[in-house]
């Protein structure tokens, strides 16, 4: 089914890229937030919306084909619920592994395409990843990092949160699956640091959870070691586990997020590290590939955007061009890893992840 008509719900950073982007495809995009943020875009239709009431939020959804969630986690599955009685297509970038499953669920006899985790960690990464295996007649390990990080760092964590306060603190409490040794096992985030250098520039890595998404489940018995992880300036790791450890705000997430933006608020030089590899065996031979990239602010449409908002914007709108295009399923759960990354590649913007 082509998309024609399409709802962003929350317009905001990331969702007013959405928006934006998704116009220049030739949608008709209605916004909808519960205020109308500074950032919206002023060509499209705007719609004040509490997503907690299910009756405006059906009837807003009659006359769409599909709807994006731009929102916080804990609300995407209102959206999600909604996308679902009114059968049609659903997307969002969310981390979150329990939003993802209830879902998941849903997408069992859903009449639209349900693509949760499609932003850039999850998404876009797990697409990269699954690409390099391709060439392989038998795989030792999928190796996926990624980091947003501001270009000119100041003070010890090396840190500016321009993402998600929620979503940053629960990738790094949450527990992380890994495939270990051929296992899928459940481990504690904020482990395994490893040295990463890009462009001669030396990064600490270290577990934290929601990157891969459904990759365990799909890479089970095909794969000995399987693990996302975070990138970050070096010392950045040791510094937090202290504060949520040592110093226990772990026991309160809402708040250790609040002194984090507080402590080390959004900044506008921004960069995204993708590094993805694969090990394996062509033939008889033992072999690594990789997909290293560096992403920075750019303009689009006008505007000059970060690089954590277009990178997770361009995937989530080049998923649903696909969507529309029917070069993926029009029904039920979509995995980001059985995404084809050449077709990914030739979407209108698409293009951009590759330099």
């Amino acid at each position: 089914m082509t998309i024609n008509n399409i709802l962003v719900a929350g317009v905001g950073g990331v969702g007013s890229l959405v928006a934006t982007l998704l116009t220049e495809l030739g949608m008709e995009v209605t916004g909808a937030d519960c205020t109308k943020h500074q950032s919206a875009p002023n060509n499209i239709k705007f719609v004040e919306l509490d997503v907690s009431d299910n009756k405006a939020l059906d009837e807003l959804l009659e006359t769409q084909d599909a709807v994006v969630s731009c929102l916080p986690y804990h609300l995407t599955i209102k959206i999600a619920k909604a996308a679902y009685r009114a059968g049609i297509h659903h997307f969002d970038p969310t981390e979150d592994v329990e939003i993802t499953n209830k879902i998941r669920k849903m997408a069992e006899d859903s009449k639209g395409a349900m693509v949760p985790q499609c932003g850039l960690a999850p998404g876009a990464i797990g697409i990269i990843g699954s690409s390099l295996t391709h060439n392989f007649s038998k795989l030792r390990s999928i190796e996926l990092r990624v980091g947003a990080l501001p270009q000119h760092p100041t003070g010890l964590l090396g840190y500016a949160f321009n993402w998600s306060p929620e979503g940053v603190v629960n990738e790094y409490l949450n527990d992380c699956e890994v495939i270990r040794s051929g296992d899928v096992k459940m481990v504690p985030a904020m482990q395994n640091t490893e040295t990463v250098i890009i462009d001669g520039n030396i990064y600490e890595a270290f577990l934290t959870s929601g990157g891969l998404g459904t990759m365990c489940e799909t890479f089970e018995g095909k794969v000995m070691d399987l693990n996302y992880k975070s990138i970050r300036y070096p010392g950045h790791c040791n510094l937090m586990r202290f504060y949520f450890h040592e110093l226990l705000m772990q026991n309160d997430r809402k708040k250790a997020g609040e002194i984090l933006v507080q402590a080390k608020p959004p900044v506008n030089d921004d960069v995204v590290h993708i590094h993805a590899a694969v090990e394996g065996w062509k033939g008889k031979k033992l072999q690594r590939d990789e997909f290293v990239q560096s992403y920075f602010p750019m303009e689009l449409c006008g505007k000059e955007w970060k690089a954590i908002a277009w990178t997770t914007a361009v995937s989530i709108v080049s998923v649903v061009e696909m969507v529309s295009l029917g070069d993926l399923p029009q029904k039920g759960f979509v995995k980001q890893e059985e995404i084809p990354f050449d077709k990914f590649l030739k979407t209108t913007f698409g293009r951009l992840y590759v330099k």
